[in-house]
């Protein structure tokens, strides 16, 4: 690891990096973290000693919807709501010892096809708007690291060249949509949106 910046207490700090082995196998075997799931945090640490290290644990995609800027230890210093896990490791000796500081949710319940499109033709009052976490694509944040889709019952329907259904893309801050994001097409096919939310609609994949 390139280690090349002092924190406030003269300790040396690394960027931002996949875990570690050892921390990813104590996450998994101590804190029953989904093995699948630990491979996707960040980490930043600081060397404490010759193979010791404190390290803090964030999800890189939440930070990015917060846009907030992670490339050391001690950018988490104002930003402790961020840190998932703190504590330590020590290389040589094996050993992890951390601390559950905020929950993070990856247990987020995944809708079928059919369900996404109930619920589209659910909506009856213009305006109305439903969303559902997305895994891919270019917005971040949110339970399956890619923000989510928002559709939207078009208020100006049936309007003159106008569509049902808008459909937008956006971050994810605290479980919720950062507003209406950006628009990305219309449909009068609640069938064809469905058929498309559904494809990014799985369990997380990215960080």
């Amino acid at each position: 690891m390139f280690w090349k910046k002092k924190s406030e207490d003269g300790l040396i700090e690394g960027p931002p990096k996949i875990l570690p082995n050892i921390v990813q196998q104590y996450l998994t075997t101590q804190k029953k973290v989904d093995p699948e799931y630990a491979p996707l945090f960040k980490s930043v640490s600081k060397k404490n000693g010759a193979t010791k290290f404190d390290i803090r644990i964030f999800d890189e995609s939440d930070v990015a919807a917060r846009k907030i800027v992670v490339k050391s230890y001690s950018d988490l210093n104002q930003h402790p709501d961020l840190v998932i896990y703190e504590g330590s490791y020590d290389e040589a000796g094996k050993k992890v010892e951390l601390v559950e500081n905020n929950k993070l949710s990856w247990d987020t319940q995944i809708f079928k096809q059919e369900e996404i499109l109930k619920k589209i033709e659910g909506m009856t009052q213009p305006g109305s708007t439903i969303y559902f976490y997305q895994t891919r694509g270019g917005n971040c944040g949110g339970p399956l690291g890619k923000g989510a889709n928002i559709i939207e019952l078009n208020p100006s329907y049936p309007g003159k060249k106008q569509k049902k259904y808008n459909i937008y893309v956006t971050d994810v801050v605290d479980m919720q949509p950062v507003g209406k994001g950006s628009k990305l097409w219309d449909s009068d096919k609640p069938k064809e949106i469905a058929s498309w939310v559904v494809q990014g609609h799985c369990k997380r994949l990215y960080s």
